[in-house]
């Protein structure tokens, strides 16, 4: 390949010319042939009892087609969570269900608690507005605090309290963090709030079912970050569908953020109501619907303490944290204030010691899950503002408090389950001091000073965690998903490529980058390259796209998967030249023989790969097409 081709040149996004030009296909985009609308009547209360639900107005209404309340859902499971948290005694979490529309109580503003399902989305919104409820209103708990006090109201009267898990990592630790802290020449306390957000993404979420009779399959349109999640948690745990008979696909989605991971109650509805009613079923959120529907992030409540001896060196770190998971357990919920939180808290340090306690706390409010970052933004903040505190106690540098405990020595085990592999912090604050001018800094906030401004100067380091995988750590952390990801590499006999991949694109460029990784290693124009996805019926079993693994994860499936076609491609090009496989070399889309001028095209040897006339057929198995996980 020329030199300003492959992996790293700069590429002009081909996804861009169908954004760009209003081309773009997105889920509300989708309008099947008599399809219907829904609209969700929700809780306006934080908690109450659901004595009834009154639908006969609504039912008279103009165009309604059909009312649904739980009673509709009785032979449904809930929506299912993805990750199960043992607590520091042993115990599984408490995990209550959550029903697809609301069962006897309301636990939060804006739990659906009753569908109204008519011919167009105006005639469901009038109707839904008709739907009465008899709601007697309870106290609410929104305090963490306060939730797990004694005599707090329960959000869950079946569960012992609202306290989901008391977690500590690690436990074996805590006795000597204690120590620490006792011989500790200098401790300095913080506590923190994380603020509760919403994501809110361009794209509001979107879900359409559809029912084929004849078939008996169910296909859900969804605004989803991972289809094949989707489909998993929804025909197994939900609604009992065999995945053979569910097909999820998730078409151009605008933003995600995290919060279009999970499993939503809305998701499952319409698959349900289109089965039940023999045609398609659209939902589509409004912007203040999504605000009080969708999974919000963060909202943790943090005290962290810092020992230092009398050097100033890190002797511990422990922190105590309260992380709120709403009014019931979102699909990945339970790991983002724990692995993904507590594995990151040694930071780029070398503290010895790390004890991290964690309680997470039902409440009267929407469920929170992964939200950009997910756990280490939280833990970053923390850790890093307690530095600063320590280094304004102590009368020190805050950078050269930070330099002096830098990890140096690599791979570097660090006490909350991690080992680092490699780093240089130490060439890293240097750099970062050179492009932020650090020695020019006192001029500056000089010259702001003279025209009645001030200037702050802030640092902040930090331990990224991606590129989620399988491994042992998250399986013993309570991972209810594989988190591999896979990619099917089809060659077509004139040498373009299909490559189906189960991560999903959500604004990342992927149909870009993925398709240069390809590209690159045969040497051929990334042009030739197609990119699919986000259809379980058209691409392998994958996890999707979440914590920045596409690359990492995706596309080392696709990089396998294309060692693979590269190795069956030189056999057949080792038989075309009449040479030893072991000879054949692949540079610039040619295969080659070493030391020679013989080659052959890669078109041609695609070509051979579909006409297997003249090659062993006991050696070489037709076709060009390979998978990976």
């Amino acid at each position: 390949m020329p030199a300003d081709g492959g992996i790293g040149a700069p590429s002009k996004r081909r996804e861009d010319v169908r954004f760009l030009t209003g081309a773009g296909n997105y889920t509300d985009d989708i309008n099947l042939h008599g399809q219907a609308h829904v609209v969700f009547v929700r809780s306006n209360v934080a908690h109450g009892v659901l004595n009834g639900i009154d639908t006969s107005a609504a039912e008279a209404m103009p165009g309604v087609i059909r009312v649904f309340t739980a009673a509709d859902f009785a032979e449904v499971g809930g929506v299912p969570c993805g990750w199960q948290v043992t607590d520091r005694f042993g115990e599984p979490m408490q995990e209550p269900k959550h029903p697809v529309l609301a069962e006897g109580k309301v636990r939060h503003v804006g739990e659906p608690v009753a569908a109204v399902v008519a011919e167009t989305e105006a005639q469901a919104r009038d109707a839904a507005e008709a739907v009465e409820l008899d709601i007697d209103e309870l106290p609410a708990v929104i305090d963490m605090k306060a939730a797990v006090s004694e005599g707090a109201p329960k959000v869950h009267e079946e569960l012992a309290s609202n306290l989901c898990y008391d977690w500590g990592f690690v436990e074996e630790n805590k006795a000597a963090v204690e120590e620490a802290f006792q011989n500790a020449a200098h401790v300095t306390r913080l506590e923190l709030v994380n603020n509760r957000l919403i994501p809110n993404a361009m794209e509001p979420r979107v879900a359409i079912g559809d029912y084929a009779p004849a078939e008996d399959e169910s296909t859900l349109w969804t605004t989803s970050q991972n289809p094949h999640v989707i489909r998993l948690l929804m025909g197994a745990f939900v609604l009992g569908i065999p995945e053979h008979k569910l097909r999820v696909v998730s078409p151009d989605v605008g933003g995600g953020f995290g919060s279009k991971i999970f499993h939503y109650q809305e998701e499952a509805f319409c698959t349900f109501a289109a089965k039940a009613l023999k045609r398609p079923v659209k939902w589509t959120s409004t912007r203040s619907e999504a605000f009080i529907s969708d999974a919000h992030g963060r909202d943790h409540v943090t005290k962290i303490e810092l020992a230092l001896d009398a050097d100033n060196n890190f002797t511990a770190l422990r922190t105590d944290t309260y992380a709120n998971m709403g009014a019931y357990l979102s699909t990945f919920a339970p790991s983002v204030p724990t692995w993904l939180h507590g594995t990151l808290a040694a930071g780029n340090y070398k503290t010895p010691l790390i004890y991290v306690n964690v309680k997470a706390v039902f409440t009267n409010t929407v469920p929170v899950d992964a939200y950009r970052g997910a756990g280490r933004p939280e833990m970053t903040f923390a850790i890093e503002r307690v530095i600063d505190k320590a280094a304004t106690e102590l009368g020190v540098d805050p950078i050269a408090l930070r330099r002096q405990n830098f990890i140096t020595q690599f791979p570097y085990a660090t006490p909350v389950a991690l080992e680092y592999d490699t780093g240089d912090y130490v060439a890293t604050m240097d750099k970062l001091e050179e492009i932020a001018d650090l020695a020019g800094f006192d001029a500056r906030a000089e010259e702001s000073k003279k025209r009645g401004k001030i200037r702050g100067l802030g640092v902040n380091c930090y331990i990224e965690a991606c590129g989620i995988a399988p491994s042992n750590l998250v399986g013993q952390l309570g991972a209810r998903a594989g988190l591999y990801e896979s990619a099917t590499v089809r060659v077509n006999a004139t040498g373009g490529l299909v490559v189906m991949t189960g991560s999903h694109s959500h604004g990342q460029g992927h149909e870009t980058s993925f398709a240069q990784v390809v590209a690159d290693m045969i040497g051929i124009d990334p042009n030739m390259v197609e990119i699919v996805h986000g259809d379980t019926a058209k691409v392998p079993m994958g996890m999707g796209t979440y914590g920045s693994r596409s690359l990492a994860v995706g596309g080392s499936a696709m990089v396998r998967a294309t060692e693979k076609i590269i190795a069956k491609a030189k056999k057949i090009a080792a038989h075309l030249l009449e040479a030893s496989e072991g000879d054949i070399e692949l540079k610039d889309g040619q295969f080659s023989v070493a030391g020679t001028d013989k080659a052959v095209a890669w078109g041609d040897v695609t070509l051979a790969a579909y006409v297997p006339h003249n090659y062993p057929l006991e050696e070489i198995e037709p076709g060009l097409e390979e998978t990976a996980f």
